[in-house]
Order: structure tokens, then C-alpha cells, then sequence
């Protein structure tokens, strides 16, 4: 099965990184958000992706094509061929088709401008700036199992403000920006080409008409994750998973 991420976007809410790079490329613990996403898929034996580039999209392009020697140590050897040795052997089992999608184009564009390089009847979708300890299999299996034809993964934001609970007026306790009950989209989804038909010739957010008229038709599940969600949306998000990271504090990290 493979998994299509949407990378298009300017990231406008994350100024201070995106004016010199494409968001999935702002890098948390020394590799980029994007990296930190396929991770996840391939511990479950997603290897092959599609990435839909956009904005400041050849940086992308360029990140994976010098991603062995950027994520190993070597040594040159300046006669004639100039070889290369490798010392050590980070080198993930990818396969990844990147489409140009446009600058301007919004995800339901984006996503139908790679129908081409799917195969098979399902795939994955998630966007370029979410981590999450999210289990991949079931996920799918839910998917299967409802026979819906669009499943998303439903997650519980943090509030980003404490809350104070009162009691005639007097301030009983504070709660430091706790976990709401409201479900929000968590991106980590599974379609089935089936949602192509939803897709308008004129370009929209796939967040919008599509996924509404998916839900008219009653084909639209949720994957209700209790684990740990974060969407890396702006500069303070940056900071905030970076310190997790340098802590030790990484539940994302399900590889090994």
C-alpha cells in the first residue's frame, strides 16, 4: 500500500523557518518532519511513498536525493574516481515518487494531480506536518472492516490554554492546557480510489467539499487515536517537539 504526503503548502504560520525552506523539511532532532513521518509509516511496512511537493518543492527533491550521504559517515578518496566509502549504513528501504503539484494548489488538487501513481485500491494520505505514535495496522484494519471508502484518524487536541474550574464563582482548580474531548482531523488516513469521485474539476481543500461529501454519503470513518498527536504548525511547535526530542521525551518514535 502506499502512502501519499502532502508538502505542497507554504507554511505561512511558521515564517521564521518556511522563508528558507519547505515546512517538511524544518528539521526536529537533527532529521526533517518529513523524514520523522515516513519513519512511522515503514515501521509498518509502508516503504512506498508519493510525495506531493509544492512550494520551494525542489528542496525536497534535493533532500532525498543526497539523503545517503547526508545521514552517514565517509570517506572520500580524492584520486581518480573520487569513491566514496561508507563507514556507517543508515540508508532506509524507500521507494518515493515526488510530483510536482503546484505552489498554488490546494490539497484536494494536490492529492488528485497523483491519482495517476496509485495502484491498488487503497492507499494511505497524511500531511507534512503531524507526528503521532499512531498504530499504521490498525488503522488499515478499521478501514477494512467498516467497508467505508475514506477512513481519518480522529485525535484529541490539547487546549492551548489552561483552564480554570469554578464553583460560585470562586476559582476551585486550574487545569494546564488539557486534553480536549472535541475530535479533531488528524491527517493519517486510508482511502480508496473511490474518493477521486468526490474530487470537483475546480480545485478546493480535499478538507472541504470532498470530505463533506463523503460524509453526505455516509462513507466517511474515524479511527478514534488516544496516543499522542501533534501537529507541527508553527515556530512554537518547532521549539516544543525539538525539546521533547533533546529530553528523550519522543513518543513518536516507534522505530527502533
Amino acid at each position: 500500500m502506499k502512502a501519499v504526503i502532502l508538502c505542497g503548502g507554504k507554511g505561512t504560520r511558521m515564517r521564521e523557518e518556511t522563508e528558507y525552506r519547505p515546512k517538511p523539511l524544518v528539521p526536529v532532532g537533527g532529521k526533517p518532519i518529513i523524514w520523522h513521518i515516513m519513519k512511522i509509516y515503514s515501521e509498518y511496512g509502508i516503504n512506498d511513498f508519493i510525495l506531493c511537493t509544492g512550494y520551494k518543492g525542489d528542496m525536497i527533491k534535493q533532500y532525498f536525493m543526497d539523503m545517503y550521504w547526508r545521514n552517514n559517515d565517509f570517506t572520500i578518496h580524492m584520486g581518480g574516481d573520487k569513491e566514496l566509502e561508507y563507514h556507517t549504513e543508515e540508508n532506509e528501504n524507500w521507494n518515493i515518487t515526488i510530483v510536482d503539484t503546484g505552489d498554488e494548489t490546494l490539497t484536494a488538487g494536490r492529492l488528485k494531480a497523483v491519482e495517476k501513481y496509485i495502484d491498488g485500491d487503497d492507499f494511505l494520505m497524511t500531511y507534512g506536518d503531524g507526528v503521532s505514535d499512531i498504530n499504521i495496522e490498525e488503522l488499515i484494519n478499521h478501514h477494512r472492516k467498516t467497508g467505508k471508502i475514506a477512513t481519518l484518524t480522529g485525535v484529541h487536541p490539547m487546549s492551548p490554554f489552561g483552564l480554570i474550574e469554578i464553583e460560585d464563582g470562586i476559582a476551585k482548580s486550574f487545569k494546564e492546557k488539557p486534553i480536549l474531548n472535541d475530535v479533531i482531523n488528524g491527517g493519517y488516513m486510508v482511502l480508496n480510489k473511490e474518493v477521486f469521485k468526490h474530487i470537483p474539476e475546480e480545485d478546493c481543500m480535499f478538507e472541504e467539499y470532498p470530505l463533506k461529501s463523503i460524509a453526505k454519503d455516509n462513507e466517511l470513518a474515524v479511527y478514534e487515536h488516544n496516543g499522542f498527536w501533534k501537529a507541527i504548525d508553527t515556530f512554537k511547535d518547532v521549539e516544543e517537539v525539538n525539546k521533547m526530542w533533546d529530553k528523550g521525551d519522543r513518543p513518536w518514535k516507534i522505530w527502533k
